[in-house]
């Protein structure tokens, strides 16, 4: 039934090849310039929407960029 069928790169867009690695939650961490521990209970509590491979728990950077941009505003809400 799909013996016929080829699969080439050129059919596929070049933005469809391009996928971000999901960060661990020692790379939140790093970015956020907060503990490990820290990072692990907001992923926990679903602050920063996680993705679950098995029993790892990773994070999508898109995910990680909405979370920074939602405590920017709300700090920005607080001090104005």
């Amino acid at each position: 039934m799909y013996k016929n069928m080829e699969f080439q790169v050129s059919d596929v867009q070049e933005k469809d090849l391009r996928i971000s690695p999901l960060l661990k939650a020692k790379d939140v961490a790093e970015i956020l310039k907060v503990r490990r521990a820290m990072a692990y209970n907001l992923m926990q509590r679903g602050e920063i929407p996680t993705v679950r491979i098995g029993k790892a728990r990773r994070v999508r950077p898109e995910d990680l960029i909405k979370y920074i941009e939602s405590i920017t505003y709300k700090m920005n809400q607080y001090f104005d």
